[in-house]
């Protein structure tokens, strides 16, 4: 099939905002693609270059694709950040900039069409363009991609290889998509989902075998599998109401999420965004494969970087460990780490995710060794369950888990099953979406940032911070973000939404200067969440809902005070 199907799609979901309309219309084209097509198909609609397990990356920067676009079009800088501010959008500009190549010229170019299949084998050459002179030839394929690319196609094969697709079709209904597509009942397209941990490959059973493709799906060792998430509790009393009088509280650590595979000796470890960390953490994978008693083995834990004292260092050091892939041995000594397991997800040849938690846990404890799992007890005590948060807030960690005894293991999704318990809600996880250059000696910094909340495929700015990060913190993060700008409004530099960092503040307030309405009071950045997705980011959503409950508190502690 042609790529210019599969954009003309996504232009018309771009201008659809019913879902049914959107499943349906997918489910139709997906119905029409090859075996072999489907997977780059959907992976591409997601705004993706490979599917989600796939270690891959096609490691090309923005500067050098803006100067790709910028020489293909034949326009000047200026006029390409007029044609971004019209659309807020980076790849409806270089669609704009392409529409003024002149017409013979675009009448050569595309003589040729673009297949989906053709568009994939050129991003997986780029992916695996490595070492030496890696970075001209990265260029000259991308280049020659999209010099045969029509204006539209060149505006999706941006948001493809920024990974920013902004359609509003996400992976929620693309699971919707291929169950109507296939007739398979929802439900078993979610969990093989699930399982697989990408969509594209269970359409493509579905495409090839149908239902019984995906009925009898297990884990597969060494394919990362989504992490089940948490929600935030308000409070203990809330914690005990939603599982029953009774739960179990664990401490939640100041670390990194991780999830180990192993078999037959073989380990693996994947960060919470389903990367591949193996490399960047020796000791673990020695630790893992000498203690774990299983031939075969999927666990989730945490990581912790310990200080000289044994109290856990700031969550950055910890990154540090994590970004490293040379000199492993100096910063495995600088930045000692400790292993945290908490759950587990298969063991020898059997799924644990619909065993309860508590015998999960049970389990665990008998395959971990001496590996120590987070400290935990079972109560349906108030006064023990404040003391316990107490004790894991002096010795240096986050708040706790809370986790109802029965429940199961569900990859991806967030519900009340886990919640986290933190000592004051006022931290979001936020994007950076543009910077500002600081003054005296930080004035060739970018060190101001503006913050913003997801807002279904796009971003809303909720204010702004210059506190938080370290003089070298400030210093690598303006290398990201130069390495990430669109454009410059003065003192100011717009950039894609690739960077996500927790924000602690005191007050959500009223503010005319933003869009949203809403601004964060006396804002700091806590850490810069190199582990969560952009996904993972906090919604508009529920930014207005702390807003709103702020006044419904005063409220109620002003009528307590008058009474």
């Amino acid at each position: 099939m042609e790529f210019k199907a599969l954009v003309e799609l996504c232009e018309s979901l771009e201008k659809t905002t019913k879902r049914n309309v959107m499943i349906g219309v997918v489910a139709d084209f997906l119905r029409g693609l090859s075996e072999e097509e489907i997977e780059p198909a959907i992976s591409m609609m997601l705004g993706r270059a490979f599917p989600k397990y796939d270690p891959r990356t096609l490691d090309v920067s923005w500067a050098t694709l803006s100067e790709i676009i910028r020489r293909l079009s034949g326009v000047d800088w200026a006029t390409f950040n007029t044609a971004f501010r019209s659309t807020g959008d980076v790849g409806a500009a270089t669609q704009i900039v392409f529409e003024r190549r002149t017409p013979h010229k675009q009448s050569l170019l595309f003589e040729k069409p673009l297949t989906i299949l053709e568009v994939r084998r050129i991003l997986e050459h780029i992916a695996e363009l490595k070492g030496q002179g890696s970075r001209e030839k990265k260029e000259r394929l991308v280049e020659t991609l999209l010099s045969r690319a029509t204006p539209l196609e060149a505006k999706y094969l941006v948001k493809i290889i920024i990974g920013e697709m902004r359609t509003g079709f996400q992976e929620g209904l693309m699971e919707a998509a291929v169950s109507r597509a296939f007739s398979i009942p929802l439900k078993d397209v979610q969990m093989a989902s699930m399982l697989t941990g990408d969509i594209g490959e269970v359409a493509y059973l579905c495409k090839k075998h149908g239902k019984e493709g995906i009925l009898n799906l297990g884990f597969k060792v060494f394919r990362p599998v989504k992490p089940m998430l948490a929600q935030m509790a308000t409070g203990l009393g809330e914690v005990f109401e939603e599982h029953g009088g009774r739960t179990a509280l664990e401490y939640k650590l100041d670390g990194a999420r991780i999830q180990i595979h192993m078999l037959n000796g073989d380990v693996r470890i994947f960060s919470r965004r389903l990367t591949d960390v193996t490399k960047s953490l020796p000791d673990i994978v020695s630790l893992v494969r000498g203690e774990i008693k299983s031939k075969g083995v999927i666990l989730e834990g945490e990581v912790i970087a310990i200080g000289d004292d044994g109290k856990p260092m700031p969550f950055q050091h910890l990154m540090r460990r994590f970004k490293r892939i040379h000199e492993i041995d100096r910063v495995t000594k600088e930045i000692p780490v400790e292993l945290y397991l908490f759950d587990v997800l298969y063991v020898d040849g059997k799924s644990m995710i619909k065993t309860p938690y508590i015998e999960r846990r049970n389990r665990l404890k008998e395959i971990a060794g001496n590996i120590p799992l987070t400290r935990q007890i079972i109560t349906g005590d108030l006064n023990e369950a404040e003391a316990f948060l107490k004790s894991a807030i002096d010795e240096g960690h986050e708040g706790l888990m809370a986790k109802r005894l029965d429940s199961p293991y569900t990859p991806g999704v967030r519900g009340k099953h886990w919640f986290k318990i933190k000592p004051v809600l006022s931290h979001l996880d936020l994007v950076i979406v543009a910077a500002e250059y600081g003054y005296g000696r930080r004035h060739n910094w970018l060190s101001d940032y503006y913050l913003a909340a997801r807002d279904g495929d796009s971003f809303t700015i909720i204010g702004k911070t210059f506190k938080g990060l370290t003089d070298d913190e400030i210093a690598e993060m303006t290398e990201r973000l130069r390495s990430i700008a669109i454009r410059e409004e003065g003192n100011k530099v717009i950039v894609l939404p690739k960077i996500v960092v927790e924000v602690a503040y005191n007050e959500i307030q009223k503010s005319p200067r933003y869009e949203s309405g809403m601004t964060l009071r006396f804002a700091r950045i806590v850490r810069i969440r190199d582990d969560k997705t952009l996904e993972e980011a906090d919604t508009i959503e529920t930014v207005r809902k702390i807003y709103e409950s702020q006044f419904e508190r005063k409220a109620k502690s002003s009528y307590e005070s008058e009474t």
